[in-house]
């Protein structure tokens, strides 16, 4: 039985030069199965002409919202009503900005808000209107309103610029559509999950801590919860909105996160340590703001307690999973961590560079389990965190059997 039998999908065509891709992408959906409708933006007709589209799909192309020729006068509301997936690739920053603003001013953007169905984007741009502050913020709001963000991939692009904004391949796409189809991998899995920094304070005012923003782990979280996962997040202070669906639980201390995770982690299947534990506190904080002074003032530090390793030491123990942040000789790290905490997972990352790790909207992780590993290319977190859901998927259920 073909991948997307019977599955409606109404593909949106905006303008940019990916448009040539959207013609393959649609060849493979309806090759996959799937009765598609596209509709293109005016600007998308300066790329590919609708003759294009007409032809692949057997259908009319939508375009205007106004338009003599429509089946309906509501062509808005009905296609909204057709579809079981709205699809909109390529994607570009000026569609992403009106999209997000509750724009309505062309037939694709009203289908977008009318349609109660999944909303699914794969932007696509010069990689520098990606970086933009504006792009990231409409991408992270849409994000926050469960709009499907799909992409970008990194790589050349037309203009001859490197970096992330090029659209994903049709193949990747394709799967993706399979993929939101399909039901979660994680149905009814309960998923422990640690995020963000923790903080030892020095005195009321200051404290120990490190630069983690948190953004690996709340993508991991939404990542879970669409795969059916029943998600418990333990976080450090951040400055993230809470993953609707999961249940949140914040903490600042590493000893907070300590008393947190074992509450919950015997009656979990899944743990995953992502968050940045502070390795050290103070021996002894103050209870006022410690005053300057003339000369050298030290600190005693002590060791805050491995959670990992003593969720790991459970006698009835989830499926643990493990993150390794280093900055030099990354595999002996982390292979030496994998085996030392008797972990079933690790997942490690380079830190210290601009462009991936800390305080960045990337990453790319080397991913290590017992006779096994795999690589996830650079990419934005939200697309990692799907990938190393899905290997986490794979790996907890052929433990099982």
């Amino acid at each position: 039985m073909q991948a997307l039998s019977k599955k409606k999908i109404l593909l949106g065509v905006t303008g940019g030069i990916a448009a040539y891709k959207a013609a393959e992408l649609l060849r493979q959906l309806i090759k996959a199965g799937a009765e598609v409708r596209v509709v293109m933006t005016p600007s998308a007709q300066e790329f590919v002409q609708p003759l294009t589209y007409q032809a692949l799909s057997g259908h009319r192309v939508y375009i205007d919202l106004f338009d003599a020729e429509a089946d309906s006068a509501m062509d808005h509301i009905e296609l909204a009503r057709w579809c079981d997936l709205l699809l909109v690739a390529p994607a570009s920053a000026n569609f992403l900005g009106k999209l997000n603003a509750g724009y309505a001013d062309n037939l694709l953007l009203t289908l977008c808000l009318a349609s109660k169905q999944p909303v699914a984007v794969a932007p696509a741009m010069n990689q520098q209107m990606f970086a933009n502050a504006a792009t990231r913020d409409n991408i992270d709001q849409l994000n926050a309103r469960k709009v499907l963000v799909w992409g970008p991939a990194d790589g050349e692009q037309a203009c001859g610029d490197v970096g992330p904004g090029r659209m994903l391949e049709p193949e990747q796409l394709v799967n993706n559509v399979v993929l939101h189809f399909m039901p979660g991998q994680l149905e009814g899995v309960e998923l422990l999950l640690t995020a963000g920094p923790t903080r030892e304070a020095i005195d009321p005012v200051r404290y120990i801590s490190n630069r983690s923003s948190g953004k690996m782990g709340y993508a991991l979280a939404e990542a879970a919860l669409k795969e059916g996962a029943n998600v418990t997040l333990v976080s450090g202070p951040v400055a993230l909105p809470a993953p609707q669906g999961a249940a949140l639980v914040a903490v600042e201390s590493a000893q907070q996160m300590y008393d947190a995770v074992m509450r919950q982690a015997s009656q979990s299947d899944i743990f995953i340590a992502c968050a940045a534990v502070t390795d050290y506190r103070v021996d002894q904080a103050a209870d006022h703001k410690i005053k300057k002074a003339a000369g050298e003032m030290s600190l005693q530090l002590v060791p805050n307690a491995d959670i990992l390793a003593a969720v790991s030491a459970l006698e009835k123990r989830p499926f643990c999973v493990g993150f390794a942040a280093e900055t030099r000789q990354l595999e002996e790290y982390a292979l030496d961590k994998l085996k030392q905490k008797n972990l079933d997972m690790i997942a490690a990352n380079q830190v210290g560079d601009s462009d991936s790790g800390f305080e960045t909207d990337f990453n790319q992780l080397e991913v290590f389990w017992p006779q096994g590993r795999q690589s996830i290319e650079r990419a934005t977190k939200t697309e990692i965190a799907k990938q190393l859901i899905e290997l986490i998927a794979e790996r907890y259920t052929a433990s099982r059997s």
